[in-house]
């Protein structure tokens, strides 16, 4: 499920920002109910508003770091395509603040009297990041009252307790302060320090109800032409109404995987449906949108094949497996048949619903 795999070389870090940004959501609903356990928070309609400030300053810390993009230094050993440190830490930090931060009656600043700053020696930010952090945090807007942003290092003594403002839009702090509630209380999957799912706005950990999985799929899609992301909602909608079961998953990757689960009275966990999936679509900084496909059964229905398009046939001919002990270099073959989400999809789209009909378990066959 990861692209770690063979020799990594890093990506520029305007094209993870850009990566980045993709993952942000693109549409973000005015009147979704929240859970009750943002009621000591603010207002439901103050949080909507701040989700939005946030997803807006989102977008506007990636194309500062595409133009700034010193501050995000290598790290000596790469552990995928954007392993940038900096970003580590600016998740981390926003969490942070957002968590501990208490908002003020006026909603214009977060008092932050316990931080992975403030516990410095014992952050696991170093030093010289979190002067760099703050540098850059103030750049994207942020303001951090008594701080002296031309210091070495940050001396906690004398910002303890830590002002925190936005002043170009106030309303931010009331949506960073649930977002990050729910970054640490609500993630199903594990955080992690090397993570920064936070920088993607995940607006839907608040909602009160469960979130439409097509809705969720609209908005993964959204850099894709109009064409491309109709033809894969088509797929969605056929399979999931066929009886497939989509889970949004980022196990290594972001991933929306179609499996069948069976009638099981205990819902599987999400790593065991994801590997019982018969396709998926997915993201990675490596090899952009793809549909993936793990075939089975072309045996049973290679005359069909015949009639597929030539680069389709020879794509399935080639079959998918480790791609290394193939003696070639990994481009996640072990993870299906990989096929481009791009305009040249749409000429074969008749011949791909073919092959996943025939693809799919004998138990959801018509």
């Amino acid at each position: 499920m990861s692209e770690s795999h063979g020799a990594i070389t890093l990506k520029p870090i305007d094209e993870v920002a850009q990566y980045q940004k993709n993952l942000i959501p693109a549409n973000i609903p005015t009147d979704y109910a929240l859970k009750p356990m943002f009621e000591s928070v603010a207002g439901a309609e103050s949080i909507r508003h701040g989700v939005a400030a946030f997803r807006d300053f989102l977008y506007a810390l990636f194309d500062r770091l595409s133009a700034h993009g010193h501050f995000a230094k290598p790290p000596k050993k790469s552990s995928s395509m954007a392993d940038y440190p900096f970003l580590y830490y600016l998740n981390n930090l926003l969490v942070d603040i957002g968590y501990h931060g208490k908002l003020s009656e006026a909603g214009d600043s977060l008092l932050v009297t316990h931080s992975l700053l403030l516990a410095a020696p014992k952050s696991k930010i170093p030093a010289a990041g979190q002067m760099d952090c703050l540098r850059f945090l103030t750049l994207c807007g942020f303001n951090f009252a008594g701080v002296n942003l031309e210091a070495k290092t940050l001396n906690a003594l004398e910002t303890q307790p830590l002002e925190v403002s936005y002043p170009g839009n106030p309303a931010l702090l009331a949506g960073l302060k649930a977002l990050a509630i729910a970054e640490m209380e609500l993630r199903t999957t594990r955080r992690y320090w090397n993570d920064n799912n936070f920088l993607r706005c995940d607006y839907r950990l608040l909602m009160a109800n469960a979130p439409d999985m097509e809705d969720v799929l609209k908005d993964f899609l959204h850099p894709l032409p109009t064409e491309v992301s109709a033809f894969a909602l088509k797929l969605h909608k056929r399979y999931t109404d066929m009886g497939l079961t989509c889970i949004n998953t980022r196990l290594g990757l972001v991933s929306f995987a179609y499996a069948h689960v069976g009638n099981s009275q205990k819902p599987p966990a999400e790593r065991d449906i994801y590997g019982k999936r018969v396709w998926e679509f997915a993201y990675s900084i490596k090899n952009g949108y793809n549909l993936f496909v793990r075939t089975k059964q072309t045996e049973k229905y290679a005359d069909i094949i015949k009639a597929f398009p030539v680069y389709l046939q020879e794509k399935i001919a080639q079959g998918y497996g480790c791609d290394r002990k193939r003696g070639e270099p990994c481009q996640v073959g072990c993870q299906g048949i990989r096929i481009p989400l791009d305009g040249n999809i749409l000429e074969m789209g008749g011949a791909i619903e073919t092959w996943l009909d025939h693809e799919m378990p004998n138990a959801l066959r018509k």
